[in-house]
């Protein structure tokens, strides 16, 4: 561990080597197979945004999502030479940081999704639809500040599936995979974390409305 967190505490440091400025991703990557600490803190300088993102976005708390990016590269440092370059690494990475939080939630005992839940909606999450596809009428067209908080408000089970599908693009099969459930239950899932989403905007939007009429 002191070895992995003094691996991280040089990323800046070697940030501003010139030499690591002419290392491409792929030469980082098969030092640091090699054992090469400066080219494992050049890929992490390169990807700690995107896996904290990552992190934050399934977790919904700053502090559990700063351990869980910590966390994400110890496993990072210990299994990159089982990378074989089948898939890009950001791809690679990608599923490492899913599985990392995945396992994290799972030691809280939180249920990422109930497998009791059914295909068919209740009564108050119509309009029915086919829940497998996209949402125009959500995506795009909301404030990406108000869209972020409000996934932060999602039960943990809708979090992590919508963020899974519709902002990380994973396909329902391979959700189904990674959670152990039906893709008939991911898509339900979905569908409620969508309509769970819809009504928290329209609140915070009808609340924003009035402190506008107050003013």
């Amino acid at each position: 561990m002191n070895l992995m967190s003094n691996t991280i505490g040089r990323a800046v440091v070697y940030k501003q080597n010139k030499v690591a400025t002419r290392l491409s991703e792929a030469q980082a990557i098969n030092r640091a197979q090699h054992g090469d600490a400066e080219c494992f803190a050049f890929l992490y300088s390169l990807h700690k945004r995107r896996v904290y993102s990552l992190c934050l976005r399934m977790i919904g708390n700053v502090s559990e999502a700063e351990d869980l990016t910590h966390d994400a590269f110890t496993h990072l440092f210990r299994k990159i030479t089982s990378f074989r370059g089948e898939s890009a690494f950001s791809t690679w990475l990608h599923r490492l940081v899913v599985n990392v939080v995945l396992m994290h939630l799972r030691k809280r005992s939180i249920q990422v999704v109930s497998l009791e839940e059914t295909l068919e909606p209740r009564d108050d999450d119509a309009p029915r639809k086919d829940f497998g596809t996209r949402d125009i009428a959500l995506a795009g067209a909301i404030d990406r500040v108000n869209l972020e908080r409000s996934i932060k408000d999602l039960p943990p089970g809708y979090r992590i599936i919508f963020v899974l599908h519709d902002i990380e693009g994973y396909e329902h099969n391979e959700i189904a995979d990674m959670l152990g459930c039906s893709i008939g239950n991911c898509k339900s899932q979905l569908h409620k974390a969508r309509m769970k989403l819809r009504r928290i905007l329209q609140h915070e939007g009808k609340e924003s409305g009035i402190e506008k009429s107050a003013a």
